[in-house]
């Protein structure tokens, strides 16, 4: 909040307590300070915004060294030029100050109080008058010409003009107005609650920047949803933006576009963060774009466009990016890095890793125990949430909140919980990822997440191929979405939660009806619909496969109403019973004991692509035969 110095305050005990201002209000006390000006301190006060009002300091023939730090240090200096402003020697060693300041990138703005900005810039009328009189008492000349200098530069600085021609409460709400935007737009944004592991990445993608460089850098950010990119990007943005002409962040494009005039908000946005102006309309994308281009092009800025998902969206924004002026940074986050490709090669790129087990532990501790580690008797649950949430900060961020002061008893109902049914939170998140899929793209994911993860990925090609879910193209494009990873070894993986993300959507399908989901792969499940007969036509791939070793005893029919089965996969289980019937559509029958001497006579193996049994040729061929 604002500050009125209390009585008998020195100004070095002031300064020592109060580093910076966002605003200092420099003017001529005995014109304004208990009308015009006290008027606009109370009402900056009353918006929060912390200013310096200078009325309670011991005035002397110069500024205090005090005061100069001051004015060095506040974010925004607005001069109130009142009829005997330049009467004040005071006043004009400050506004020499500040002008000196606005050279230096701060921002200076005045407010041209019941006198005509010409009457200061030419130092006519009383200003005139009260320079010439400074002139006749100081033999060093040089003193007022600086004044004047100063004098003539601020009254060219864009500001206010008030001439009794409205209400000057309505006058100073406008002004208030503006500074409250200007001084959001100069506030570092808000990281993280525990910003747990973000130095060495900032610092990695500072050095992809190169500032000290002066041609136009893009850098591209990319991973899965919930890795941390946004808070990365907020904590780069924040230790240089102040090195830029302006900088905007804008947060959520991919939401924003898919909102009615979300485009033409965005560039608002970007050009109001940039060129302080509120008042400013774009109309329409077209010439949204075209003013970036004409305002921006001659000025050195730094941009963070935050979750792109489609090329186009950078384009509507700016234009071509080589249109900035030399020395600009470009930043993009995204979860797909296909996109990023396609930029062209001037691109850098950041991959976002998830956090080491250290820092995974030090942040869950935090959220979970407000200390950098565990509780002693915690200790093993502890490891099972950085074993569930293999290093995704919003996992563990969620998580640890979401644990916070309850007992042991209800950490464990908790996580057994988390084991079946996903946090609504994290889902939530991931799960935009799969949404921007297309139709096939969506198919083969959860085809993976709940049957081909850990397997090799030529093996998943040919079965899915012959599904004709185009799986080439398709894993491609779930790799460059950061949803799946193959490893040397030519394996497909995905993380666990991304897994389990997959699993909800197939599990909210048909939460109480279990037959009527599409994929099934959880024994106690799938036991349920054998045994019960509940199968439908919906399921498409089947896994029984028990932790531990046994025995289901099958309705002969059981797999009868499940004509589109595309996938059967059998392990760790005696199967008792006979078998009378596999649907024609299997592609995939992967079942080591196959407890029978020969298949079905009813099944036709046409469409198999893939066949795992006991001497599975050998069957397979005796089929054939009859």
């Amino acid at each position: 909040m604002a500050l009125m110095i209390s009585q008998g305050a020195s100004s070095s005990s002031f300064t020592h307590q109060y580093k910076n201002f966002d605003v200092f209000l420099s003017f001529r006390g005995e014109d304004t300070r208990h009308g015009f000006t006290g008027h606009l301190y109370n009402a900056l006060s009353l918006q929060g915004i912390h200013t310096f009002i200078d009325d309670k300091i011991p005035r002397g023939e110069q500024i205090s060294a005090e005061l100069i730090k001051i004015i060095e240090s506040s974010m925004i200096s607005i001069i109130v030029f009142s009829e005997n402003y330049a009467s004040s020697t005071w006043c004009l060693d400050e506004l020499v100050k500040i002008v000196e300041c606005g050279k230096n990138d701060q921002l200076v703005r005045p407010i041209f109080y019941n006198v005509d900005p010409s009457e200061v810039r030419r130092q006519k009328g009383k200003y005139g008058k009260a320079l010439a009189k400074h002139e006749e008492k100081f033999k060093d000349n040089g003193k007022v010409q600086s004044w004047r200098k100063a004098l003539y530069e601020a009254a060219n600085i864009s500001g206010w003009h008030y001439k009794n021609n409205c209400k000057e409460f309505e006058f100073i709400q406008g002004i208030v107005k503006e500074i409250s935007y200007s001084k959001l737009n100069h506030t570092p944004l808000f990281v993280a609650r525990y910003p747990v592991g973000i130095n060495y990445r900032v610092e990695a993608i500072k050095s992809l920047l190169d500032i000290g460089s002066n041609d136009v850098r893009m850098v591209g950010m990319y991973g899965p949803g919930g890795v941390g990119k946004t808070t990365i990007a907020k904590a780069v943005y924040n230790t240089i933006y102040e090195l830029f002409e302006g900088s905007s962040f804008l947060e959520n494009v991919r939401d924003r576009f898919g909102t009615f005039n979300g485009v033409i908000q965005l560039q608002e946005i970007l050009l109001r963060e940039i060129l302080g102006d509120m008042n400013l309309k774009v109309g329409n994308v077209s010439r949204g774009i075209n003013l970036i281009k004409e305002r921006l092009c001659s000025k050195r800025i730094l941009l963070i466009l935050d979750d792109v998902d489609k090329s186009n969206q950078i384009e509507r924004l700016i234009g071509k990016c080589d249109l900035l002026a030399p020395g600009s940074r470009i930043i993009i986050t995204t979860r797909d890095k296909h996109l990023l490709a396609t930029l062209g090669k001037g691109l850098s790129t950041y991959d976002v890793k998830e956090l080491n087990d250290r820092e995974a532990l030090e942040l869950f501790s935090l959220h979970a125990f407000q200390r950098n580690k565990p509780k002693e008797d915690y200790s093993e649950l502890t490891d099972q949430v950085i074993h569930y949430a293999k290093g995704i900060p919003l996992a563990l961020a969620i998580i640890g909140a979401d644990l916070y002061e309850r007992d042991q008893m209800e950490w464990k109902s908790t996580l057994d919980k988390y084991e079946r049914i996903p946090n609504k939170e994290i889902q939530k998140i991931l799960q935009i990822s799969y949404e921007g899929l297309d139709e096939t793209e969506q198919v083969i994911f959860l085809d993976i997440a709940c049957f081909f993860k850990g397997v090799c990925k030529n093996y998943v090609v040919d079965i899915l191929n012959s599904c004709n879910l185009y799986p080439v193209i398709g894993i491609r494009r779930l790799i460059e979405k950061c949803l799946i990873t193959v490893d040397r070894y030519d394996k497909l993986w995905m993380h666990d939660l991304v897994q389990q993300m997959g699993r909800e959507i197939v599990r909210q399908e048909s939460p109480q009806i279990l037959g009527m989901r599409s994929r099934l792969w959880c024994y106690e499940d799938v036991v349920e619909v054998l045994t019960e007969n509940k199968g439908s036509e919906k399921v498409r791939g089947m896994m029984i496969c028990s932790p531990e070793r046994a025995k289901l005893q099958l309705e002969a029919k059981c797999f009868e109403k499940m004509k589109n089965l595309k996938f059967l996969i059998v392990g760790n289980v005696d199967i008792c019973g006979s078998i009378e019937y596999l649907p024609n559509e299997l592609r995939l029958l992967d079942w080591p004991e196959f407890p029978l001497s020969s298949l079905p006579s009813n099944f036709r193996p046409q469409n198999l692509i893939a066949l795992s049994m006991p001497q599975s040729q050998v069957i397979l061929d005796k089929f054939l035969e009859v």
